[in-house]
């Protein structure tokens, strides 16, 4: 049994830790980068670009992430995410993963 309790404390010592962001933090930011191309809660009027209200908040931080490193690739994203601190990504994470998730369906042509 100690070796259980052990082993799992070195398992979450070792994890990475994602401290939660502050959704109100978050949506000042929104309000001054996001709100455009994403819309304030999250919820895109343009096809091309992804609605994210709803969202896990680890998700959105690690596509962020991605962004500001190059991993994932996307000339406007990258500028965005660039200029983004670690807590800035958690803060708009937290902010869109509070927002009702929509479903939203084109209507067929």
């Amino acid at each position: 049994m100690k070796k259980i309790v052990l082993i799992s404390a070195a398992l979450l010592l070792s994890a990475p830790s994602m401290a939660a962001g502050d959704k109100e933090a978050g949506k000042k930011i929104v309000e001054g980068q996001c709100v455009t191309c994403h819309g304030m809660n999250g919820i895109s009027q343009n096809p091309g670009w992804p609605i994210l209200a709803g969202q896990y908040e680890n998700y959105l931080v690690h596509a962020l992430q991605g962004y500001k490193s190059g991993e994932r690739r996307n000339a406007i994203m990258a500028g965005f995410a660039g200029a983004l601190s670690e807590q800035d990504m958690k803060n708009v994470a937290a902010w869109y993963a509070s927002q009702k998730a929509a479903l939203k369906i084109s209507p067929k042509p």
